[in-house]
């Protein structure tokens, strides 16, 4: 077995080497900074609501949530109180936003109307990422230092079930496409897949080639996985329909927040060394267009699937905080 997993991490080796084309200028065009509030201090995940035109955006060093209006291009407000708020997730069909505050091991229900924290939930160990099962009105937060995944109910706002992973928990995602749960495991390089139905663990896929997976994201239309893999710089493309790795691409130093362009085809990955790799989807793998150095602590990305920009919160330009806002520069958009 040992024998086995070295032959197809030498392999996953070679495909990075051959695959992946020489740096190149990043295919993005920046529109303008807008100032942020909070100070100069670290932020985390975003999330998109691009229906109704809205970005949350985790300052985790700040302990807010800032809210920005995506039509407008001006801030909304400022959710406080969320200490060391990490994860963010908007389920507009609630009318609900989800932040995991680190702090204080709680998952925080917010009003996405009036922005006011309605309840805070017990989350586990260092809640980090969020996702939610729209079917069974589950939300599921995973736990680094807890090593569980921990599931609460988005009707009573109450834990229901925890699930142990064996590791670190990574982010989690939802596929729309099975209707299941996916996190990383991070010591153990797992991709795990969890059944909202019974909140148990039907599958564990190993991820050969990728060293400490934490970032994910799913295009549950095409049937890939897409996990960041923070000890040695790659990405590691997992195919839903075979259960299979189908490659490893090459990626800058630490990656973490990845954000997906479904009308492209296009990802970016962000990294905790301020490089940026995006790539396009070619069928069922990925073509690299460009990695580069593009800001200091460009470690969090979001996309607005509607217009195509690109949101990057930087904690220091200039002394300030920043919402830095892009577009493809190789695309004519409307």
């Amino acid at each position: 077995m040992k024998l086995l997993q070295l032959i197809v991490l030498a392999v996953l080796t070679a495909m990075v080497a051959v695959c992946v084309p020489p740096k190149g200028e990043l295919p993005l065009k920046n529109l303008r900074d807008v100032p942020l509030t909070g100070g100069t201090s670290r932020f985390d995940y975003q999330s998109m609501d691009s229906e109704r035109g809205r970005l949350y955006i985790a300052h985790l060093g700040a302990d807010l949530m800032t809210v920005f209006d995506t039509n407008s291009q001006s801030v909304v407000g400022d959710v406080s109180g969320l200490k060391h708020v990490h994860g963010t997730l908007a389920v507009p069909e609630l009318h609900r936003i989800y932040a995991s505050a680190t702090g204080t091991n709680e998952l925080a229900v917010i009003d996405d109307k009036t922005l006011r924290v309605e309840t805070r939930v017990p989350a586990g160990d260092y809640p980090d990422g969020i996702a939610y099962a729209s079917k069974e009105m589950k939300l599921y937060v995973s736990d680094l230092h807890g090593k569980t995944e921990t599931v609460i109910d988005a009707k009573t706002n109450r834990q229901v079930a925890t699930i142990e992973l064996g590791g670190g928990a990574g982010n989690t995602q939802y596929d729309s496409a099975s209707g299941h749960i996916f996190v990383t495991i991070h010591r153990l390089n797992q991709l795990a897949e969890i059944d909202p139905q019974t909140d148990k663990i039907t599958a564990r896929y190993e991820l050969p080639g990728c060293s400490a997976s934490h970032g994910l994201l799913i295009d549950g239309e095409h049937r890939l996985a897409f996990v960041a893999c923070e000890e040695n710089a790659r990405l590691a493309v997992f195919d839903l329909e075979s259960k299979k790795m189908s490659s490893v691409q090459a990626v800058g130093n630490d990656p973490d927040v990845l954000a997906f362009d479904q009308a492209l085809g296009r990802l970016y990955v962000s990294a905790e060394s301020g490089v940026v790799a995006i790539f396009d989807e070619r069928g069922r793998s990925l073509e690299k267009l460009g990695e580069g150095l593009y800001a200091a602590h460009a470690h969090s990305v979001a996309v607005d699937g509607r217009t195509h920009r690109v949101y990057f919160p930087l904690e220091n330009v200039d002394g300030k905080p920043v919402l830095r806002i892009a577009v493809p520069s190789d695309k004519q958009l409307q």
